[in-house]
């Protein structure tokens, strides 16, 4: 069975409705990177050094990332040497298929959030400003409540009026209560607060907003270590989920804020924001597998139910979409 095939089964059982989010969400980096390779692959009618260079420029502008760029190649090489390929058609599923064990890296983490019934589940969030984490905690608490889950949010950005406010918007939007206090107080008073009201109230998740946090700004880091020492006395092995938010419109920005992050927050996932408006999408690859921190949630559009749970065969279908009903016809003839 050929790698397309095989992948196109393996999504059948798959939400429709979900895997055309992702395909849709896709459609720029399917262009700069699939399409790019798909055109190279039948320029070349044999391989050389001139067509691996090529390969390594448009994969490194869909932002898979330097150095796992060159990890592939090298593989890539080897498999020409070992199999003694030619032609470069005959790579491009070989291709195909190292991006996709690249991107079910077995070394990360579960994607799955890390929630249980019968506690209250603390989900942190962190990331500097204007990546969307205001609108990303207010998805995810819309995506819990449509699960029956009773939710709680925390305005832990006080350093900013803005970010209370907003945060305000979505609870009113989709009906969650939000714990504020004013612009300027302790970020740590207002996750205690937070803690208790939801123990209270019942709650089973708690979404924890944080400032916007610059890797050089030692005291915001200080801030965060304020908060978690909070949460961490008030319940066990709390927070449950550190989720890092980066905007997938940065590229290899992203890669750097999630090295820095990964380091010095304990960050146990990411969210990948704003995947539909850029071309970037390698990024997820390059996150994946150089940071081994698992990519638990997508941004694909700015609709409330746009915040999808990252899946590595969704994602490849996706970005194969095109191909693979290409390859189904050829197949049929």
């Amino acid at each position: 069975m050929s790698f397309f095939k095989r992948l196109k089964d393996a999504i059948v059982q798959k939400s429709e409705a979900v895997t055309q989010k992702f395909t849709d969400g896709l459609a720029k980096t399917r262009d700069l990177l699939v399409e790019k390779v798909e055109d190279l692959v039948r320029r070349y009618k044999k391989l050389d050094e001139n067509f691996f260079e090529e390969l390594e420029e448009i994969l490194i502008a869909a932002d898979v990332g330097v150095n796992t760029v060159m990890e592939l190649i090298d593989e890539l090489r080897s498999e020409v040497r070992k199999h003694k390929i030619e032609n470069a058609l005959d790579l491009q599923p070989i291709l195909s298929e190292k991006l996709v064990n690249l991107l079910k890296n077995d070394n990360t983490a579960s994607t799955e959030l890390n929630v249980e019934t019968g506690r209250l589940n603390v989900i942190l969030f962190v990331g500097v400003n204007g990546v969307g984490k205001t609108t990303t905690i207010g998805k995810m608490a819309h995506m819990f409540k449509q699960q029956g889950k009773k939710v709680i949010m925390a305005a832990g950005d006080t350093f900013r009026a803005a970010a209370i406010e907003q945060l305000e918007v979505w609870g009113d939007r989709v009906g969650v209560e939000v714990i504020k206090h004013s612009q300027g107080a302790d970020p740590a008073a207002v996750i205690f607060d937070a803690v208790h009201a939801a123990k209270s109230r019942g709650a089973d998740i708690l979404l924890c907003d944080t400032a916007g946090r610059l890797q050089n700004k030692v005291n915001l880091m200080e801030e965060l270590n304020k908060v978690y020492r909070v949460l961490q006395r008030e319940i066990p092995n709390a927070p449950h989920e550190v989720l890092l938010v980066l905007d997938a419109t940065t590229g290899q920005n992203a890669l750097s804020q999630a090295k820095t992050f990964g380091q010095s927050a304990g960050v146990t996932g990411i969210v990948l924001t704003k995947l539909d408006g850029t071309a970037k999408g390698g990024i997820v690859i390059a996150i994946r597998n150089e940071l081994q921190i698992p990519v638990k949630y997508v941004g694909l559009g700015e609709k409330m139910d746009d915040l999808q749970p990252f899946d590595p065969e969704q994602f490849v279908h996706a970005l194969f979409a095109g191909l693979i009903e290409e390859k189904e016809t050829e197949e049929k003839e």
